[in-house]
């Protein structure tokens, strides 16, 4: 039995977006489940960082379990580091301040709405994100500070590294809403995937984006305040 991908309708990408998929099939033991691997580009085929790819399971309902320990996003050089973090729901997130200047996280996102004053060092508070969505969070004093927390309600999900391969494995079989989300497009590329973990094989999906907005950096920075 092979895996089945069904085509669905692919959301409007933002002016001079381009996306295209296609699958192919690799290899991999079934003792570990089933496992995709999305491939992100750009049009001129360069690996696409940053992404997130993830699978909502349609046929049972997702169970997430956050991490025991906080996850920490730090705020260094008048950055945020990382610039995409992706979180299951319930998930604790830290701000700790390593710069020699105050700065105020916050965030106005629906999913997450919260105000952190002006402070260095350790965090005053740990940030709880119960509710999935997309949280773009900021510092009101440095107004190029900005950076995405990915809030998922399932298990199942990766963020492409500089290669700009996101792989996710130990899929039980069934079918799954496969959604990449970059914040360089208006909304998410979204589809429907069938895993069987009776075939030994890996599925590989490509997606090619189409960038069309610059990511303001610090003024300090090589890319002139953009990359």
């Amino acid at each position: 039995m092979s895996f089945r991908l069904r085509s669905l309708s692919i959301p409007r990408l933002s002016a001079g977006a381009l996306l295209a998929c296609a699958v192919a099939l690799g290899h991999l033991s079934a003792a570990t489940g089933g496992s995709i691997r999305v491939e992100i580009k750009d049009p001129k085929g360069a690996p696409v960082p940053d992404a997130v790819a993830s699978l909502i399971p349609l046929d049972t309902p997702a169970r997430t379990t956050p991490p025991t320990t906080p996850i920490v996003i730090v705020q260094d050089k008048e950055e945020f580091q990382t610039y995409v973090t992706a979180v299951v729901v319930g998930t604790q997130v830290s701000f700790p301040n390593r710069d020699k200047v105050d700065h105020h996280v916050y965030s106005f996102s629906k999913p997450k709405n919260f105000d952190i004053p002006l402070y260095r060092g350790e965090a005053r508070e740990l940030i709880t994100f119960e509710q999935p969505g997309i949280v773009k969070i900021g510092c009101n004093i440095h107004d190029w500070m900005s950076a995405y927390i990915v809030v998922l309600a399932t298990p199942f999900f990766a963020k492409s590294p500089n290669d700009g391969i996101a792989p996710i494995s130990g899929l039980p079989s069934g079918r799954y809403r496969l959604e990449v989300w970059h914040p360089r497009v208006a909304k998410s590329v979204d589809r429907e995937v069938t895993v069987d973990t009776g075939n030994p094989a890996t599925q590989v999906i490509s997606v090619t984006l189409g960038v069309d907005r610059r990511i303001r950096r610090a003024p300090e920075t090589d890319a002139g305040g953009y990359r």
